[in-house]
């Protein structure tokens, strides 16, 4: 082969070498820390989908929009191994051609210098090429490792096969996932025809509990996990707006239309259910002890039980509290890794979805006349607790995994029963809390407060609410008002119906709330407009929640109600349930849980035979 023929191979593929080498340095920089399901974006996403429950055409273009992201990510790794393949045959294109062009000069001509010498010099000129283009090479190569998300499995001791990193990657955190709200149903095409969703472990460690009905269902031996999460009281970021669909306006717990099971409670509490994947969690208390529960979704059936005890700090004795609050009013939060549970004690305990015990610790005993009942957040894998009471009042963060204080923050608020929400404003999260006497805002991150408003009074149990970049509080003996989220400016207020125990929920356009002497109202989110009062003759404890553009609400006598979301509060349905209830309702996939008194049960849509 003639030599300028080779030489330029060689020139061509050095220059190749070089451009990819940078390509690919260049990339790791980029795409650092990047991944598909970013807390804020796809929260964003949540946040709109969740306004706009009833809007199929917008929820087809965010799921859209999820899929277009999640596409080009997968596309970009695939990139990547294509470029350290065609990076890997330069190289040995390169050396060929090197090693081609100095071997036909090993017979040198004639010249007045000794051949051998002129030889060895062309010879260590070789190796020195090769081994800068070697040395390149392998930065660039472990620059491109460093970008994979092989990594990740590797640095576990665990390497696996690209269809197991990418479904890993896709269901890495089931409340950041784009799934649960829809997003993703079919984005296995992008990772493999074939890719089947992880199973389940369940592992039972404590002694079953015996559904006192269980009509006529016998599960499958490898249950679908459902998409949809509520992993706080209220749902995701306790906004009380869900995205589960095909939800029944109907049941009834006599002859179980529409009842897959129920089961009872070992101890009494007014918490509200959530639910991750296929297990459901509550927390129970009484003198003797205090406990945390997981349910199987699909059985009713007790797959374990954990107690809060062993916990330095806690008191000998337990704080005394009201009936109507007891020692476990406070709902439990999770992230689909770790499940908290916190009582009126001070006591806090977080184990993992399978009920190892993680970390226990007391807060403090709080001194309060009807008992601790805020409920937990979870943000990622951040703990909020709103921690108001009269002798320490703090706000803290901690970690999931450890229980180590991330940040924490001294309140200057009186004893309140409210419980905090997360809300997105320009793509930014903030931490909203009720207080006496200020709603606040604070960065969740770090705890700094983004703003202030006082307006509360008296004894603040309801929570805030939030939707279309505005903030709305509300409390009995007080008032309602907007606050935009930005500035912290109060836009509008008014006093007519105001709730005690139960939150509010909003929606772009509108605000609904439901009030201990029976009233429910409709307010303009814009303006503070009246719209729809109804009157009814039962109390409200149990916040109103909104699946598929309905309103479920629940009296505290047991009376469902069912409303279109509307400025008309077009009634659905309303019935006697026969079970007295307090708590606010979960939903996920075709099903609500609801915890009565003194059972739990789960709603769904089946056909009686």
């Amino acid at each position: 082969m003639n030599r300028k023929i080779v030489r330029n191979i060689a020139i061509v593929s050095a220059f190749f070498i070089v451009t990819f080498s940078i390509m690919l340095i260049t990339n790791y920089f980029q795409i650092r820390g990047f991944n598909p399901l970013q807390t804020e974006v796809i929260e964003t996403l949540k946040q709109i989908n969740d306004e706009n429950s009833g809007n199929t055409e917008l929820q087809e273009q965010i799921r859209q929009l999820d899929l277009l992201a999640r596409r080009a990510y997968f596309v970009s790794i695939s990139h990547l191994e294509t470029g350290v393949y065609l990076l890997i045959g330069m190289l040995v294109v390169f050396i060929v051609a090197i090693r081609y062009y100095f071997a036909v000069i090993k017979n040198v001509p004639e010249k007045e210098i000794d051949p051998i010498d002129e030889w060895v010099e062309k010879t260590k000129a070789r190796k020195y090429v090769n081994r800068a283009a070697g040395g390149l090479v392998t930065v660039a190569l472990l620059f491109a490792f460093l970008s994979s998300p092989y990594l990740d499995s590797l640095k576990n001791g665990k390497p696996q096969d690209e269809k197991t990193v990418m479904t890993e990657m896709k269901n890495e955190d089931s409340t950041l996932s784009g799934e649960e709200y829809g997003f993703m149903d079919d984005s296995a095409e992008v990772l493999a025809e074939n890719t089947e969703k992880p199973k389940e472990n369940v592992s039972v460690t404590a002694p079953d509990s015996t559904p006192t009905d269980k009509p006529d269902s016998t599960p499958t031996d490898e249950p679908e996990i459902p998409k949809v999460t509520y992993n706080n009281f209220r749902g995701n970021n306790s906004s009380a707006i869900t995205a589960a669909k095909n939800i029944p306006t109907t049941w009834d717990l006599n002859t179980n239309e529409n009842i897959a099971w129920k089961t009872d409670i070992a101890r009494q509490g007014y918490n509200s259910p959530v639910i991750n994947g296929n297990k459901i969690f509550i927390t129970g208390a009484d003198e003797q002890a205090r406990e945390l529960y997981c349910y199987d979704l699909n059985t009713g059936k007790l797959l374990w039980m954990l107690a809060a005890d062993n916990i330095s700090g806690s008191p000998s004795e337990v704080p005394e509290t009201s009936h109507d609050t007891g020692l476990a009013a406070s709902t439990v939060a999770t992230n689909g890794k770790q499940v908290c549970a916190i009582f009126a004690t001070g006591d806090l305990i977080c184990t993992d979805m399978e009920g190892k015990r993680l970390w226990a610790k007391n807060l403090g005993v709080p001194v309060n006349h009807y008992g601790y009942a805020s409920s937990l957040l979870s943000f990622g894998d951040l703990l909020i607790v709103q921690y108001d009471n009269s002798n320490s009042p703090k706000l803290l963060a901690l970690d999931m995994t450890t229980g180590a204080e991330r940040w924490n923050k001294t309140r200057t608020d009186k004893i309140t029963w409210s419980s905090p929400i997360i809300t997105y404003i320009d793509r930014k999260p903030q931490l909203i809390l009720m207080g006496n006497p200020s709603i606040s805002s604070y960065n969740p991150n770090n705890g700094e407060k983004n703003w202030s408003v006082d307006f509360l009074s008296g004894e603040v149990a309801s929570s805030p609410c939030s939707a279309n970049g505005l903030v709305f509080g509300a409390s009995e003996y007080s008032s309602l008002i907007a606050v935009d989220a930005i500035s912290g400016e109060k836009l509008w207020e008014t006093n007519e119906y105001l709730p005690e125990v139960s939150s509010p929920v909003a929606t772009k356009d509108y605000i609904y709330l439901a009030t201990s002497y029976g009233a429910i109202a409709c307010y303009d989110a814009k303006n503070g407009e009246l719209k729809k009062s109804i009157e009814t003759d039962t109390e409200f404890y149990s916040s109103p929640i909104i699946a598929e553009g309905k309103i479920y609400l629940f009296s505290n006598s047991g009376k469902a109600f069912v409303y279109l979301a509307n400025s008309e509060l077009t009634l659905v349905n309303s019935f006697e349930t026969g079970q007295r209830t307090f708590a606010t309702p979960a939903f996920t996939d075709n099903r609500m849980i609801v915890r009565s008194e003194n059972q739990l049960y789960c709603v769904t849509k089946k056909t009686i035979l």
